[in-house]
């Protein structure tokens, strides 16, 4: 062969195009590909003052931002806890108003008389469903006899002697008290021991 004479390459085989593969069957790993090197790029001071100063207002907006969250949350709750109270005390207010038509209803299926006049066992059972319904909206009647007198739910109308209570008993309930959970719609009036 002569030197002048170049010879052409040969072309790349398929099975060369294709990663080598392993004893067993298995291609081989290819070499992991390098990461470029960041970018480096260089900024004047003005430009650095103007990222900074970006930097600066981002951060004040970001706090704006989750204050004005904070301060809407705190409306939102202040918001359900007033129209809760507001709706617990329209319901005290109605639950008071039917308190005097309870007192009457007691005091008339309480009558000793006829027991078996049609009149009396429909007053009965009118009482009976009055109590029903309060007891549904969460209303109880409190009568406080014997207990010790607590003046957060009872209202002292008389004190009396008597040995057979220990001091601050109640012996006598003269209207019964009625609580909405926890909440007192009417004070019980009661006569006190001492």
């Amino acid at each position: 062969m002569s030197k002048n004479k170049k010879e052409k390459p040969a072309p790349m085989d398929e099975e060369k195009k294709e990663p080598m593969e392993q004893e067993g069957g298995q291609p081989a790993k290819e070499a992991p590909e390098t990461e470029d090197a960041g970018e480096t790029f260089t900024v004047t001071r003005e430009q650095m003052e103007k990222m900074e100063a970006l930097a600066a207002q981002q951060a004040a907006l970001n706090d704006k931002y989750l204050r004005l969250a904070a301060e809407y949350d705190n409306y939102r709750k202040r918001t359900a806890r007033e129209k809760e109270s507001t709706y617990q005390d329209a319901k005290m207010d109605t639950i008071k108003s039917f308190l005097e038509v309870y007192d009457n209803l007691e005091r008339a299926a309480q009558q000793a008389g006829d027991e078996e006049n049609v009149h009396k066992k429909g007053m009965v059972m009118i009482f009976r469903q009055l109590e029903a319904v309060l007891e549904k909206m969460g209303v109880t009647a409190e009568d406080p006899t014997g207990l010790a007198f607590d003046p957060l739910k009872h209202s002292a109308v008389m004190h009396v002697d008597d040995e057979n209570f220990g001091e601050g008993i109640v012996s006598q309930v003269f209207q019964k008290g009625f609580l909405l959970g926890e909440k007192v719609i009417r004070f019980a009036s009661v006569q006190v021991a001492n």
